[in-house]
Order: C-alpha cells, then sequence, then structure tokens
C-alpha cells in the first residue's frame, strides 16, 4: 500500500493531481481544501495517501495533513460514503468543522456537500457522533503533550493523565 508520496506537482485538475515522484506521474484525488493547500505546478509537494483497491481500478486518495486524511477513514465506515463523497464533504467543511457538525448533530452543514442528501447526512452524524468525539479528545491530548505545563504548575498530572488515556486506547 503507498501510504506518502513525495515528489513534484506535475498538473492539477478541480478534484485531484499529477504528482511525479522520480519520473513516475501517480492521479491523486484530493479535497479541494488540500489542493489549496499543497502549492501549484512545479512545486515540491509531499502528500499523505489512502490507497483503495477494486477489482477495477486502484485509487489513491491525498491529504495535507492527519486530521483530514483521519476524516477521511472515518467517513467511510459510514454505509453510503465512498471516496468521492467523503472528499466532497472535506472539501466543503475542515476536519475542526466537521467534528463540530457531528458533535451539533448538525446534519444541515453536512448535506451542503455535494452528493450528501438529507438522508445521509443523518446517518453521517448519527453514526460518527461517538467515533467524533474521540477524535477531538485526540486532538486535545496532542495540544497538551505538545504544551506540556511547566514542572510545579500540574504539568507532570497532565503529561499522565494524557499518557493514561493513550494507554487506555483513547486517541
Amino acid at each position: 500500500m503507498i501510504g506518502k508520496l513525495t515528489g513534484v506537482i506535475d498538473s492539477l485538475s478541480e478534484d485531484g493531481l499529477l504528482i511525479d515522484v522520480n519520473g513516475v506521474g501517480y492521479v491523486v484525488q484530493a479535497s479541494s481544501k488540500t489542493l489549496s493547500r499543497i502549492g501549484d505546478k512545479g512545486a515540491p509537494a509531499s502528500i499523505l495517501i489512502e490507497t483503495q483497491v477494486r477489482e477495477d481500478a486502484i485509487t489513491l486518495f491525498g491529504f495535507a495533513d492527519n486530521a483530514e486524511h483521519d476524516w477521511f477513514r472515518l467517513l467511510r465506515t459510514v454505509q453510503g460514503v465512498g471516496g468521492k463523497v467523503a472528499l466532497a464533504i472535506l472539501s466543503t467543511l475542515t476536519p475542526g468543522e466537521l467534528a463540530n457538525a457531528v458533535a451539533a448533530q448538525d446534519k444541515a452543514s453536512v448535506s451542503r456537500a455535494n452528493g450528501v442528501g438529507p438522508k445521509l447526512a443523518q446517518r453521517i452524524v448519527s453514526e460518527l457522533k461517538d467515533k467524533a468525539a474521540g477524535m477531538a479528545m485526540g486532538a486535545a491530548a496532542a495540544n497538551i503533550a505538545a504544551f506540556p505545563a511547566p514542572k510545579g504548575e500540574g504539568g507532570d498530572l497532565v503529561n499522565d493523565a494524557v499518557s493514561e488515556l493513550i494507554n487506555l486506547g483513547y486517541r
């Protein structure tokens, strides 16, 4: 499986890019938010990849950061959400906005994405409510771990708490 590609952007389209990695061109589908962040034609780029293998095709989906990649994987666990619909949602909402929409059960925000009707939006916010809370916790824990409090101000307690939660399986 391909997990990451680093090379030069050969061309961009509205739904993806062609990245040249040492003379081999990979077609990668990506959200509009990722495409706006990675650069222009001829620029060096490094992109996270989710590989989808089917009987009739191998499809590469690209992401500028781990948060978008994690949400893509999570969205695909919902029945009726394939790669293209997940990218459409991530083109409409940032990972933070999507987390807020799921937490608030805001199906109207999710249904703004192309290919997402009211029934599918309801299924997405319902099925991901508990899972999204874990992802939000993971982001908060990463932020706390990245900026620990100084010694004597609860820093050890915070780091211990984060460590315990991670050991329990929380992201």
